[in-house]
């Protein structure tokens, strides 16, 4: 479908794409953590109470899962990156399919290995 601007946008999303969109939405994710990080540091110049206030909020189940999704972003975030250095340094643009696929199933198992210690610590995996 063609607009008044001639630009098309009928394409369909190719790995390129999603690969693209993932990059951008977990740099995006990263520097909401950022900011949120820099948030509950800022409560120490206002008292230990104030922090241990929202260490203790942040020390809840829902945010340890969390805390296994910013794993799993970050290593998509490296190992996408790594991807791009091979494709525009080492060419690498013929395989960037594969190399996304390699990358991708990379996250998942780290992520999963990484969610291990987290899982016993919040007794899910039976831990003490």
């Amino acid at each position: 479908m063609r607009y008044k601007s001639g630009y098309d946008f009928s394409y369909k999303l190719s790995v390129g794409h999603v690969a693209w969109i993932l990059h951008r939405l977990s740099g995006l994710a990263l520097m909401f953590y950022l900011g949120l990080h820099i948030w509950v540091i800022s409560h120490l110049n206002a008292g230990a109470e104030s922090f241990n206030k929202v260490m203790a909020f942040l020390n809840t189940p829902l945010f340890k899962v969390l805390e296994i999704g910013l794993w799993g972003v970050i290593l998509y975030h490296v190992l996408n990156g790594i991807r791009l250095l091979l494709i525009d340094f080492a060419g690498g643009a013929r395989y960037h399919k594969k190399l996304f696929w390699v990358a991708f199933f990379l996250v998942l198992i780290l992520t999963i290995l990484g969610a291990i210690p987290f899982l016993h610590h919040l007794h899910i995996l039976g831990g003490k």
